[in-house]
């Protein structure tokens, strides 16, 4: 089955509380009395927002405040449920709206010809335990997406969220089966299309989004950079752009991985922000899948770069993505026709809301 759908997505600090309560939790509690198809929270390893206070895991100090990223999937009503409460909670952090194809069911698992933009980013949700003939299920998609000449693809592993509208939580001393997971795929519209099938037979309860993307860079070579886009969109309102830049800790740029430089960098050239969210599993390009493993030395594992901001801010940063990701990495630009609300700046009196329509 193949229904319209809304991404709602939170970018906040750890320590971000609201009404006595981390806003994390309230979040999560909120999409979980409210059954949302799939929640996901994910902790980021490094990031800033529009202040500018760098959030990494390299320090001691600055590790207790790491970025999250909250992400809330179902159909629009449900989601116009939880907005208002969402953009209450998360006054000083950046909230997004976009447009998505939510696909559920078994071996018909599928959306048809004339549905499939030219690049998709397919998002498969899953449990942390679940197996496809005892292997990890995320290292299963990830293989099959491999096998089929997808682009790339990054397991990233959440902390709390819903699964088919029940809370599920990483707790200690527990098996933590269901908590959620996500891998993000991309490639093109065919490659996706053929293989959202085989995905539906391999795995038990199926659950995706599919979005529409344009991939910038693979592999070091620059394909395209983002398009121009229009001032605003028909109802008047500006058009924000995102770019996500899939990498490995072990793509070194100065003796860091490019990930950490790219954060530093876009830091220093002023743009509003950035998070980082590090992989278990993945590969891009012709490389196998890969990640953490027993005694591994160093890590190998994938890392998932996002930058929101203007399209004039995104024009300044993408020669530095591209200076980065000269060598290494996938590079992939998103429209944002809905920004709910812009982060808070307290010198103009709080959060700047906007309302914009899908």
């Amino acid at each position: 089955m193949s229904v319209d759908a809304v991404k709602l997505t939170s970018y906040f600090g750890e320590r971000q509380r609201s009404g006595g309560r981390f806003v994390a939790d309230a979040l999560i509690d909120l999409y979980g009395r409210n059954e949302i198809a799939a929640s996901i929270l994910l902790r980021g390893t490094e990031g800033f927002g529009l202040k500018h206070h760098l959030r990494t895991d390299r320090s001691l100090t600055l590790s207790e405040d790491l970025p999250l990223t909250a992400i809330a999937v179902d159909r629009r009503p449900r989601i116009d449920a939880v907005l208002g409460p969402t953009l209450e909670l998360n006054r000083s952090g950046l909230v997004t709206l976009e447009r998505a194809r939510l696909l559920t069911g078994g071996a018909g698992l599928a959306i048809v010809p004339g549905d499939r933009p030219e690049s998709s980013k397919l998002t498969v949700y899953l449990g942390r335990q679940e197996r496809v003939h005892r292997v990890p299920a995320f290292a299963a998609v990830c293989d099959l997406l491999h096998r089929r000449g997808v682009a790339g693809a990054t397991a990233l592993l959440g902390v709390d969220g819903t699964a088919r509208g029940q809370r599920e939580r990483a707790r200690f001393f527990s098996r933590n089966a269901e908590v959620p997971m996500m891998v993000i795929a991309v490639g093109s519209g065919d490659q996706i299309g053929r293989v959202l099938p085989e995905l539906g037979a391999l795995l038990r309860r199926p659950l995706a989004t599919l979005e529409r993307v344009q991939v910038c860079k693979r592999d070091g070579q620059l394909l395209a950079p983002p398009g121009p886009l229009p001032a605003a969109d028909g109802h008047g309102m500006a058009l924000w752009r995102k770019l996500m830049v899939f990498s490995s800790e072990a793509a070194q740029h100065a003796g860091q991985p490019v990930h950490r430089a790219l954060v530093r960098r876009l830091r220093s050239a002023g743009m509003s922000g950035a998070t980082t969210v590090r992989g278990i599993w993945g590969f891009h390009g012709d490389h196998a899948p890969h990640g953490d493993r027993l005694l591994q030395l160093g890590r190998h594992v994938p890392a998932v770069t996002i930058v929101i901001d203007s399209p004039e801010r995104i024009a300044t940063a993408f020669p530095i993505i591209d200076e980065l990701t000269a060598e290494h990495g996938l590079v992939t630009a998103e429209t944002i026709p809905a920004m709910r609300a812009v982060a808070g700046d307290r010198r103009r009196g709080g959060p700047r809301l906007a309302t914009h329509h899908l």
